[in-house]
């Protein structure tokens, strides 16, 4: 199963709205079939493996990170697939929350007298489906929100200079997690400021992730990297119902989807309906780059579920902008907590991984 955990993970970023599942198949104490869900989440990782496995799948074991599906999409269901190669037994890390299997899978399995287990490695398992299940069982994705800032907590000195606070090791490793996941979230502000491409560097021809960029009023300019990009990666643009339209026309002809947000108390796009309209575009996994005001909106609406932090070794000074806009806490009751999941050396920074606490 942890080998099945390992090739599922080559899926993440890449097989949304699907989950990014792994199969191993095992005879005679050999593996005689490995796969991965594929990109744009067909083929499932159950067929992969049954296609290299061939014959030598009759009889043997099927482990299989999240129980095999039980219906009918564009393709059969793998619990089909399953039984048509014979295995004998199938092992699931969990079964599938999503309501058109949720049990159904293993129950055909069962019927057709495969041996069955779930709940192996579940609490890995859990880890590696997490957007997946966010985004079924919550309607809306999982949301990390990576920062890079100095030892005293600042993304860019008093004049907005933020390039470069980290170092270029950190910087890859931030590919890395773009590669990992379905969207890249920034703000306006950061739009404008930064003229991001957001693109993604040195994977080949991986899937890139969809840029999303919340902008009341497509304030964005519309001559920048995002722009010139629009028609080569994809770039959904979240607004506000007072946008105009001369500018949701010049967005839409440079190639940009744009996803109208009904606004929330403070008149700009409501983060947890911007949210949800992203998981009912098949969005799992959402990693957030800033700006600090965005940070604090998405933070404030507790829509955060893990912090990914580099930290460098210099102080700005309290000129400095800060990580976060105003969160309008008092008591530090209030303030959400996250657990320290994984730290390590980026080159000369340093990079912690914070999951929300439980």
């Amino acid at each position: 199963m942890a080998r099945a955990l390992s090739l599922g993970a080559r899926g993440l970023g890449q097989v949304w709205p699907n989950p990014a599942v792994g199969c191993v198949i095992v005879k005679d104490q050999r593996v005689v079939g490995r796969g991965w869900t594929q990109p744009g989440g067909r083929p499932h990782a159950e067929v992969m493996a049954l296609r290299q496995a061939g014959a030598a799948a009759r009889g043997a074991t099927a482990y299989v990170t999240l129980e095999p599906c039980a219906h009918h999409g564009k393709t059969p269901p793998c619990s089909e697939a399953l039984i048509e190669a014979g295995v004998a037994r199938v092992v699931a890390a969990l079964q599938d929350p999503d309501p058109r299997t949720a049990g159904q899978g293993m129950d055909r399995l069962r019927e057709a007298g495969i041996r069955c287990e779930t709940n192996v490695m579940a609490q890995a398992a859990q880890r590696a489906h997490t957007g997946f299940f966010s985004r079924v069982q919550h309607g809306r994705p999982q949301l990390t929100l990576k920062l890079a800032s100095s030892f005293d907590g600042r993304i860019a000195t008093a004049s907005g200079e933020s390039k470069w606070i980290t170092g270029p090791a950190a910087r890859h490793a931030v590919q890395g997690l773009r590669a990992s996941h379905d969207a890249v979230l920034v703000g306006a502000g950061t739009a404008r400021a930064d003229d991001p491409a957001l693109t993604l560097r040195g994977y080949g021809e991986r899937r890139p992730p969809v840029r999303v960029v919340v902008s009341r009023r497509l304030d964005v300019p519309t001559d920048g990297q995002l722009a010139r990009t629009a028609h080569e990666q994809p770039l959904w643009l979240c607004h506000g119902a007072d946008a105009p339209e001369a500018r949701k026309a010049e967005w839409a002809a440079l190639g940009a989807e744009l996803i109208e947000v009904p606004p929330g108390a403070d008149r700009h796009p409501d983060p947890v309906a911007m949210l949800e309209l992203l998981g009912t575009r098949g969005l799992t996994r959402v990693l957030c780059e800033g700006g600090g005001m965005l940070a604090a909106s998405l933070m404030g609406a507790g829509l955060v579920d893990r912090l990914i932090g580099f930290t460098a070794g210099l102080v700005l000074g309290a000129e400095g902008q800060p990580s976060f806009g105003p969160l309008g806490l008092s008591n530090l009751s209030e303030a959400v907590r996250y657990v320290l999941e994984e730290e390590q050396k980026i080159g000369p920074d340093l990079m912690a991984t914070w999951v929300r606490a439980s």
